[in-house]
């Protein structure tokens, strides 16, 4: 064979085998944008799951004001008033452990008092006795009947510290199942976004669970609680 078939020969090759590199660069570069755009392919939605509970935790501060010109005569109408509020409590059908008895605070009216305008009595308490059940129900009831104290010679007070309070304390026991239904009411969201661009869904790319929140239903029911929780999900699309 001359020289000049062999170079031709050679040639042949190379271009042949150029024509294939490039054709199999070619096959990998559009196989890797169609990855590439796949992975571009996700569908972000939220998931809502909401539940009305009734709380199971009453705590309920019964506040009254006791004032005295000493300290001797305050503390035993203190211990008075407190032995009133804790026998209408009793009578009302809480127990001895469901009341908790507070420290007075007591304050000297005449310490920061000067000239004519001195209040009447030295001394005022606060004082705050405390209703800790599960008895919710009975502390509706016992504080629409209050005012039998107040005939009784207790002087109740508003206190913007210490309000009632009702509390749902089971939230783990109903989280999983929450949990649960934000994630089918995202992925609802999602198959109908799906099927509206002729997509179909496909695994969950990302997830992140939202906090739960407990909050009174309204203003005047503060023993029903809405619990809410939001889940974000993004999902691949195919």
């Amino acid at each position: 064979m001359s020289g000049v078939n062999r170079f031709s020969l050679w040639s042949l090759l190379a271009a042949l085998l150029i024509a294939l590199a490039l054709a199999f660069m070619g096959v990998s570069l559009k196989t890797g944008l169609l990855e590439f755009r796949g992975a571009d392919r996700v569908v972000s939605v939220k998931g809502l799951a909401e539940r009305e509970v009734a709380a199971d935790l009453a705590l309920w501060p019964v506040n009254f004001s006791v004032s005295g010109d000493s300290l001797d005569r305050l503390q035993a109408d203190i211990e008075t008033q407190q032995g009133l509020v804790r026998s209408f409590l009793l009578l009302k059908g809480f127990t001895e452990a469901d009341i908790q008895l507070s420290v007075p605070k007591i304050v000297d009216q005449h310490a920061n008092s000067y000239g004519a305008n001195l209040p009447p009595e030295r001394y005022r308490a606060e004082v705050t006795v405390l209703v800790r059940t599960d008895d919710v129900e009975g502390v509706k009831a016992g504080m629409q009947s209050v005012g039998e104290l107040v005939k009784s010679g207790v002087a109740l007070t508003q206190s913007y510290e210490f309000q009632p309070s009702f509390i749902f304390t089971q939230l783990e026991s109903i989280k999983p199942q929450m949990i649960a239904d934000a994630t089918a009411d995202a992925r609802a969201a999602a198959d109908q976004f799906a099927r509206d661009s002729g997509s179909a869904v496909g695994n969950i790319r990302r997830a992140s669970q939202g906090y739960f929140s407990i909050e009174d239903v309204d203003p005047f029911t503060p023993e029903v609680k809405r619990i809410r929780v939001v889940t974000n999900i993004d999902y691949s699309l195919d």
